[in-house]
């Protein structure tokens, strides 16, 4: 799955193919679109 992220994102440049790799290749960075997102429903509430 790494490899097939990478090959993706050299061949188109998707910017979610690059950060997949980047999660699975380093498993203890975080989604910070799942951060803002709980944050913006909170300010919501």
């Amino acid at each position: 799955m790494r490899n097939f992220s990478w090959q993706y994102f050299t061949m188109t440049g998707d910017v979610d193919a690059y950060l997949l790799y980047k999660q699975i290749t380093d498993p203890n960075v975080e989604d910070s679109a799942d951060e803002e997102d709980s944050e913006d429903e909170s300010v919501v509430q």
